[in-house]
């Protein structure tokens, strides 16, 4: 999906010009032109999320930039699953990955 293609639920937040190009980094991380100097990102998404394509685009422009990025694409898995669905095992993986990667970066030396 192009940023001339985003989803209605994207306008709620980027305004009704949301293919623009003058939406600010700070809504749509995703969208800035230089992402080098970024600190290190645990990037998750669903793999049936609305933003799916752009989760990952933005995780292998990061990793091109020479930064540091985990991501995970959970199959299967919807906007918010671990929020709607914490219980599930799902949801408790994905929790578990994030944890683990930020043990993981606050032990570092």
């Amino acid at each position: 999906m192009g940023h001339d293609q985003q989803p209605d639920c994207l306008a709620a937040v980027l305004g009704t010009d949301c293919g623009g190009a003058e939406v600010s980094p700070y809504s749509a991380p995703a969208r800035a032109a230089d992402l080098s100097g970024l600190p290190p990102k645990f990037i998750d998404v669903g793999a049936c999320e609305v933003f799916r394509d752009e989760a990952i685009d933005y995780a292998v422009r990061i990793l091109a930039s020479g930064g540091q990025c985990e991501l995970r694409v959970w199959g299967g898995a919807f906007h918010g699953f671990y929020d709607i669905a914490p219980q599930s095992d799902l949801a408790r993986a994905c929790v578990a990955a994030r944890n683990g990667w930020l043990e993981r970066l606050l032990k570092r030396d």
